[in-house]
């Protein structure tokens, strides 16, 4: 329940600063994301900032509760670095941990621009 809100949350805050989720994934006790820029005044400092905000406010108010930890991990890609790579791990995290054996069977993960089929078909995953 608090994990769909969440991924709304994501999607609404990525859209209001300028970012299209290429993949992210939620874990049960952290997350993955790829976002990218959509102009170049987009910062992530302050989209990753307000996410944080706008769902550990709610997920606090329901549960009395903290959702995030201080900080978090970012990493720029650069022209080399493939983007399906950082996507597939993103996908595969779910398998990798025994959550499921399909990341189409995991429910807490998505992209703003290609549905699952369209990402595991773009890396060629196979089960």
């Amino acid at each position: 329940m608090y994990v769909r809100a969440t991924m709304q949350e994501l999607l609404r805050t990525a859209v209001g600063y300028s970012f299209e989720a290429v993949a992210y994934c939620f874990m049960p006790d952290h997350m993955h994301g790829l976002f990218e820029a959509l102009t170049d005044n987009a910062n992530f400092v302050k989209f990753a900032a307000m996410f944080k905000q706008r769902s550990a406010f709610h997920f606090k108010r329901a549960t009395g509760l903290s959702l995030w930890q201080e900080g978090f991990h970012d990493r720029i890609l650069r022209n080399d670095e493939s983007t399906l790579g950082i996507a597939a791990y993103i996908i595969q995290n779910p398998v990798r941990a025994g959550l499921c054996e399909d990341p189409r069977q995991y429910q807490f993960m998505g992209s703003s621009r290609y549905t699952i089929d369209e990402l595991l078909d773009a890396i060629a995953w196979r089960p």
